[in-house]
């Protein structure tokens, strides 16, 4: 069986077409298939168009309905829990990553030689300044966390209830699920494709939400912001030896009459933002850590609907 998980949030314009996409791959894809549809705490009338829309839809469906808005990864989780098959897939609800995919992605998995198989971006039909950002976003994303993920990024992936079952072991918190993909390894595939371009609403992928996504990552994944810290904290250390070298030698042969004001100025608040920037990034990983020693979930789904298959 293929379990296809489709996270909703904001997406009420584009269901129906949703809708008709997953009943399509429910007769192409060939084996027992039901859709997992995750709504993430959505505001609109995302729920409500699915619940009307599921019962006669024609394929095996369940709704996961979260108490909250608890973000993509924590409904793509949710969704992985709810389904029951042997292969498991992810899908965009705006419709911008080719439905077709899925299809790709099973015959990949089907095939016995793959754990998993991520969608790759050759080609996005978005506008320029939303290319150029989220190029920029990959490129900063691969240099200092996982320089395995494709360059276009990636948005959607499938895989075998193995890889499904220790995605679902992993339970720390303001982790990435890319991030966790790639950790994890297993035997990996790809499949290229072009994005199409959005037809209804904007996305929700707004800067803040990239920028947090990429703190996560490098705190999740990375020892980079240490290091540079280690590498600062070094060059700063010896600048002082030289500086304090120069001063000392110049101080015996009498060429500093009066202290430098300017200079000393300057060195004290280089060095004090340099101090308060280190402490910054060492509260954000110990904050992560706190947070997991909570051991809150991921998500709460305050309800589950069943939706039955073709009569």
């Amino acid at each position: 069986m293929l379990t296809l998980v489709v996270p909703v949030f904001r997406n009420e314009q584009s269901i129906p077409d949703l809708v008709q996409a997953v009943k399509g791959l429910s007769e192409q894809v060939g084996v027992d298939f039901e859709a997992v549809f995750v709504d993430d705490g959505s505001p609109d009338k995302s729920r409500a168009i699915l619940e009307q829309m599921l019962p006669a839809a024609g394929f095996r469906s369940r709704l996961v309905l979260l108490s909250r808005n608890f973000g993509s990864f924590a409904a793509v989780r949710a969704g992985l829990a709810a389904g029951s098959g042997d292969y498991f897939a992810i899908m965009a609800a705006d419709l911008q990553e080719p439905p077709e995919l899925i299809l790709e992605f099973h015959k990949v998995l089907a095939e016995g030689a793959y754990d998993v198989v991520v969608g790759s971006r050759d080609g996005r039909a978005d506008p320029l300044g939303s290319r150029l950002a989220s190029a920029l976003f990959w490129r900063t994303y691969r240099f200092i966390v996982q320089r395995e993920v494709p360059a276009g990024g990636v948005d959607v992936f499938a895989c075998t209830r193995r890889f499904r079952d220790e995605i679902m072991r992993l339970s720390e918190r303001n982790s990435t699920l890319v991030g966790l993909i790639f950790w994890l390894g297993f035997r990996r595939s790809e499949v290229h494709y072009a994005r199409r371009a959005r037809r209804y609403g904007a996305s929700a992928w707004s800067f803040r939400r990239k920028f947090r996504y990429l703190l996560d990552s490098t705190f999740a994944f990375s020892d980079l912001p240490i290091r540079l810290l280690s590498l600062a904290g070094i060059i700063g250390m010896s600048a002082a030896v030289v500086l304090g070298l120069m001063v000392l030698v110049a101080k015996l042969y009498g060429d500093i009459p009066v202290p430098g004001y300017a200079a000393t100025v300057l060195v004290v608040m280089f060095f004090g933002g340099l101090n308060s920037f280190g402490i910054g990034v060492l509260g954000e990983y110990l904050w992560r850590t706190f947070e997991n020693t909570k051991d809150r979930p991921s998500y709460i789904a305050m309800n589950t609907l069943d939706f039955g298959g073709p009569k």
